[in-house]
């Protein structure tokens, strides 16, 4: 066990809370494959806020380095980034992760019919998951939060290639670097909704 973690007690539980929604997810793919012949994502990345970043946090919202701030007050010691290859499986994911009988959604952003004014596209969920565990808060069964971002191809190249680019300091034409920027995520999404209409298109003739 993890004893000088911001987790404390807690950090064992947050790798089985991840690990069951990542079956659930791997169960949900293998019943799209075995019905429509595609997959439900492409892929899932997922990661426990490392001890470092989650005390960093802490310190930016002026909360105690305690298991508490970590697993309470804050909602993103779990994280899941899933990744999809068209804009309707992202609302396919969401109807699904909705009807998980153990989980509450408490925090709902759609980033992708409402974007940030500088493009960034992507679907927000927090997730109050009911365990078996016991919480920070003295609970059995426990609650634990998990972050899910959800994103097609499209948008999650552009938020990578974006995320590496806002970290370079001092450089000239700002203005314009942000226009592009924003002039290609409004070009992704475009591109998004006409694949998006060619595999309709093509489901109707086939189906």
């Amino acid at each position: 066990m993890i004893t000088n973690s911001i987790y404390g007690e807690y950090a064992e539980y947050l790798d089985m809370v991840l690990q069951d929604l990542e079956k659930r997810f791997k169960n949900f793919d293998d019943y799209v494959l075995n019905e429509t012949g595609e997959h439900g994502f492409e892929h899932i990345i997922t990661r426990i806020k490392s001890d470092e970043s989650m005390r960093e946090k802490c310190q930016r919202k002026g909360l105690p380095e305690t298991a508490h701030s970590a697993l309470s007050e804050l909602k993103d010691a779990i994280g899941m980034r899933i990744v999809t290859s068209f804009i309707d499986d992202i609302y396919l994911m969401i109807k699904y992760i909705k009807s998980f009988d153990n989980c509450e959604v408490i925090e709902e952003i759609d980033y992708i019919k409402h974007a940030k004014p500088n493009g960034y596209r992507s679907y927000h969920l927090i997730l109050a998951v009911k365990t078996d565990y016991p919480d920070v808060n003295g609970n059995t069964p426990g609650t634990y939060y998990v972050e899910i971002q959800l994103r097609t191809i499209a948008m999650d190249t552009w938020a990578s290639l974006e995320h590496k680019i806002r970290y370079k300091k001092d450089i000239p034409s700002q203005e314009l670097i942000s226009s592009e920027l924003k002039r290609c995520a409004d070009e992704l999404a475009s591109c998004d909704l006409s694949m998006q209409t060619i595999r309709s298109l093509i489901n109707k003739a086939v189906g």
